[in-house]
């Protein structure tokens, strides 16, 4: 096999080694069924094993209480944009939204399709370069949930404080930075993420809601978009992304046996510093756009001083082995997505790059 290369890609993105090892010896007979799991039915007992602890892994490493269930969907993030508003909005009534970037515009978007809208804090007037202050946010009477999005991967900025919802459910995405540190579930009414960036490939989205806000939801709707006959029937009301859910389990499983939450958190935290020192510590070169408190440990966006230089340092980095470094075509410059497979080795091997290139074209 060809050496792999250091993947920054922001997602589909990085999985840990030993992950796509274990999936590799899986192929093409799994637990002596003389069968693939992608060919496993989805309502074998086989399947239901991989499902169900999936699950309970999920429950443990979050801490997610008892009176939320845990699904498996598809459409990615960006159904649950729309999904939740027709399952919880209707047109006399109002949700609140927190606007930090392109992905929180696009769910503001699919929501004025079901109800109205209050754009509660934003950060536009700065191209999305801070978090709103959360004390700053303008809550609506009797407004059915709060939404808002945890870390924006284009942007490069990350809630390091959550809104205070009141009784009002707290919706949260956190497609990019879900499991990346220790989290009070219990302050959510309802979380959802794609499992591309930091639990798995994509294909699944998992979506954490509370019994509450099941019980919120609409039956007058299609019954694959009802939260209720998702939960009632355990994501399995047609065949599921069972490939997706096992690679899913199986990245799940390699964090607990790395120490869990504690340990994923810690290494996310040392990648962070290391990275942002050295931009920090040669800002007459590398530049961060970004607030210091706001800043993302998931997505790190930096530019250089010219757009010359930065396509060759692009270049220059892929010859070295880093991959993925481009940023987003609507904002340009450098992007360092780090998610939890991501190793601090990585992080090292990168700003030793980050370093040489400066002393070449500084």
């Amino acid at each position: 096999m060809p050496e792999r290369i250091w993947n920054f890609n922001a997602g589909p993105a990085t999985l840990p080694l030993p992950v796509l090892e274990k999936i590799k010896a899986d192929l093409p007979n799994y637990n002596n069924t003389g069968m693939a799991v992608m060919e496993l039915s989805h309502r074998a007992k086989d399947y239901a094993a991989i499902h169900a602890e999936a699950q309970n892994l999920l429950r443990e490493l979050l801490t997610i209480p008892a009176n939320y269930k845990i699904l498996f969907l598809q459409g990615g993030a960006s159904t649950q944009f729309f999904m939740i508003p027709m399952n919880l909005l209707s047109q006399d009534q109002t949700a609140d939204y927190i606007n930090t970037g392109t992905w929180s515009k696009k769910a503001i978007k699919e929501a004025k399709l079901f109800g109205k809208v209050n754009v509660a804090a934003t950060s536009e007037d700065a191209n999305f370069t801070y978090i709103p202050a959360m004390d700053g946010i303008t809550l609506t009477p009797g407004a059915r949930y709060l939404h808002c999005t945890s870390n924006n991967t284009i942007a490069g900025t990350q809630m390091h404080v959550f809104p205070d919802s009141g009784t009002v459910p707290l919706i949260c995405d956190m497609s990019s930075d879900i499991l990346s540190r220790k989290l009070d579930v219990s302050k959510f009414g309802l979380i959802y993420a794609g499992a591309q960036k930091n639990l798995g490939p994509s294909g699944v989205t998992v979506v954490i809601i509370r019994d509450d806000v099941i019980d919120m939801s609409k039956d007058t709707i299609p019954s694959m978009c009802q939260y209720k006959i998702q939960a009632e029937q355990d994501s399995l009301y047609n065949t599921a992304p069972t490939f997706s859910i096992y690679i899913l389990r199986e990245v799940l499983k390699y964090f607990k046996t790395i120490g869990g939450m504690k340990a994923v958190e810690k290494e996310n935290a040392a990648k962070g510093k290391l990275l942002y020192s050295v931009i920090d510590d040669n800002a007459d070169f590398f530049r961060s756009p970004i607030a210091r408190d706001s800043r993302s440990l998931m997505n790190v966006v930096f530019r250089l001083p010219s757009e010359d230089l930065e396509k060759q340092f692009i270049a220059d980095a892929s010859a070295a082995g880093f991959g993925g470094l481009k940023g987003h075509r609507s904002v340009g410059g450098i992007r360092v997505s780090m998610y939890n497979a991501m190793t601090l080795k990585g992080i090292e091997a990168l700003t030793e790059f980050m370093l040489g290139f400066m002393k070449d074209n500084g």
